[in-house]
């Protein structure tokens, strides 16, 4: 489990945010940032003050990155692309998660390195993570003025024979609960969205096409729902295409994988990101990823 609580001793009254800084090694931001989060308790009782003091013996909740050897496909001084397999969370959701790809960037490159992007559980592909707190800012600033160029893979129900440009507002559900607000639907109140679709070659035993798909902004779920508004929805794809029941039932965890795979056509979601163009510090990069995702798709879409 990457979270462990550990027992510190302040010797003498002092700043909490001190102590840490000292106990640690972590600057003084860190350390406010991570009291402020409520990872430091004594006695039972979480110091929520990040300028408060402490003495004695206390607790402290701790990241310990999990390696569980997956290795960078490719690696900069500044940077490293991680090739994700479906399944793996980018982040842990919480202090319970057993091990998600934050681990790996962690335990390889350090405390600062971090993930500059997110993709979805389910989809693979490359994942950019800068190596430090300075390429952090940058990338993510790049990601903001689409500096950085992102093309997908994704195999799509039905024959698509044209190139098409999508663009549709996409709007969140506005709902109570948590797993509601995770589906999101075209709507003229939504957010200008825009992706580009390139069909690549259609597979008439399974009337499935496989397409290329370049989205232009980066709204949570956008080649999914696009895809999906154009009747041709990403085969294993759990939430669009599906019954609002059903989908809710998934996100619940409520869902065998036999039921999935029959509702969906796959055993997951055939959706990869395949490449990354930018430029960093005047070097060009076109980051291409390794797997072999048509192979995998059809892995995915046999009954087991």
């Amino acid at each position: 489990m990457p979270f462990v609580t550990k027992r510190l001793y302040a010797p003498n009254r002092q700043k909490a945010f001190l102590f840490l800084m000292h106990e640690l090694g972590i600057p003084q931001n860190e350390a406010q940032r991570l009291i402020a989060k409520g990872r430091l308790s004594q006695n039972g009782i979480v110091m929520s003050n990040n300028a408060g003091f402490i003495e004695g013996e206390c607790d402290f909740i701790l990241f310990e990155p999990l390696s569980l050897g997956l290795e960078p496909t490719f690696v900069a001084s500044e940077f490293a692309i991680y090739d994700k397999p479906s399944g793996l969370l980018v982040h842990p959701q919480n202090r319970h998660t057993p091990y998600s790809l934050n681990d790996e960037i962690k335990h390889r490159f350090g405390h600062e390195a971090n993930i500059t992007h997110r993709i979805d559980q389910e989809t693979s592909g490359l994942v950019l993570a800068a190596r430090n707190k300075e390429s952090e800012r940058a990338l993510k600033m790049m990601f903001e003025e689409r500096q950085i160029t992102k093309k997908y893979l994704a195999m799509v129900k039905g024959h698509l024979s044209q190139p098409l440009d999508i663009q549709e507002p996409l709007l969140r559900r506005e709902d109570s609960s948590s797993i509601i607000r995770m589906i999101v639907r075209v709507h003229p109140d939504g957010k200008p969205s825009r992706t580009f679709i390139t069909p690549l070659h259609y597979f008439p035993e399974t009337d499935t096409t496989l397409v290329e798909a370049s989205p232009y902004t980066g709204r949570q779920h956008q080649i999914r729902v696009h895809l999906f508004h154009v009747k041709h929805p990403i085969i294993g794809d759990p939430i669009y295409n599906q019954d609002e029941t059903d989908a809710v039932r998934f996100l619940d965890r409520e869902m065998s994988e036999a039921e999935r795979f029959t509702n969906t056509g796959a055993s997951r979601l055939l959706l990869h990101a395949y490449s990354l163009d930018f430029t960093y510090n005047s070097n060009p990069y076109h980051i291409v990823s390794r797997e072999d995702f048509i192979t995998q798709c059809f892995e995915a879409m046999k009954q087991k």
